[in-house]
């Protein structure tokens, strides 16, 4: 069986790791497969194709689109094309949008007397051209003094229902869903445990996207409960979805580390993956 991580960040968007950190920690924990699925970005796919060949790892191309509906529902794509009209045209709205809403979260904090300069934010950011994340923000708004850190910052005034959370710039889920499958990708629901809905309405939004062509459903997750990995893979059973699974490690600090939990796909899932 392959031992996979298909929910990978770098510093191409809000992740500390480079590219070759994420080989030597997937080399170091087993892994046979993996993703890094940066926030609303694929610059990191190229390096990480090449270094994952050189260690003998399957890199399949990914992508985590930060997506709104009515809360906050990230979307993976695996195997996307970036050549594609649609992908193209989403990720210039996606940096464009990235700066209208860093404009918009800065405005909103300096009302509360907070001034975080757009100078500052950019500084954060490791890979020119890339969209601007909250995370750049809170960063910046830690070194200022404005918290202990970026974390803190972040739980305090950028989260959904803080006085600085912003929307602008967004795509809904359904969006997020439809650009995937137009440029030949598969789409599974990220962490669906941290989506803030009753259930019988998050099952209600899973089924409307089932309609639009999602493939999976992140059952096998770092934050998720035993009891929440077994719901949720029996949701895709139900929905004949796919299962995916990964760490959403972002560094090597904290309980997300490459390769956890184990995840290993199964047969449909691998063979979904065969044409990438």
């Amino acid at each position: 069986m392959t031992r996979a991580d298909m929910h990978i960040h770098t510093y191409y968007s809000d992740g500390t790791q480079s590219p070759a950190d994420v080989i030597a920690a997937a080399e170091a924990a087993g892994l046979g497969l993996i993703a890094v699925t940066d926030h609303d970005t694929m610059g990191a796919s190229g390096q990480v194709k090449e270094l994952a060949a050189e260690a003998g790892i399957r890199a399949v191309d990914g992508i985590e689109i930060s997506a709104y509906g009515e809360v906050k529902v990230h979307i993976l794509g695996y195997g996307q094309d970036r050549e594609c009209a649609a992908f193209k045209r989403y990720y210039k709205e996606a940096v464009e949008g990235s700066f209208a809403r860093c404009e918009d979260t800065l405005k909103k904090l300096k009302a509360q007397d907070i001034c975080v300069p757009i100078d500052k934010v950019l500084a954060e950011r490791t890979v020119e051209g890339t969209p601007v994340h909250s995370m750049f923000i809170c960063r910046a708004a830690a070194k200022l003094g404005y918290a202990k850190t970026a974390g803190e910052f972040y739980l305090s005034y950028i989260v959904d229902g803080k006085c600085a959370h912003s929307r602008v710039g967004r795509l809904t889920p359904e969006q997020a869903v439809k650009t995937i499958k137009e440029c030949g990708g598969i789409s599974s629901v990220a962490h669906p445990g941290r989506i803030s809905l009753e259930k019988n309405v998050k099952e209600g939004l899973i089924s409307r996207l089932k309609a639009l062509g999602l493939d999976g459903i992140e059952a096998v997750y770092s934050g998720h409960t035993v009891e929440e990995t077994v719901y949720y893979k029996e949701l895709a059973r139900r929905y004949n979805l796919l299962v995916t699974g990964g760490s959403d490690t972002h560094s090597t600090v904290g309980s997300r580390r490459v390769g956890t939990p184990e995840f290993y796909p199964d047969e449909q899932l691998m063979r979904a993956l065969e044409r990438f």
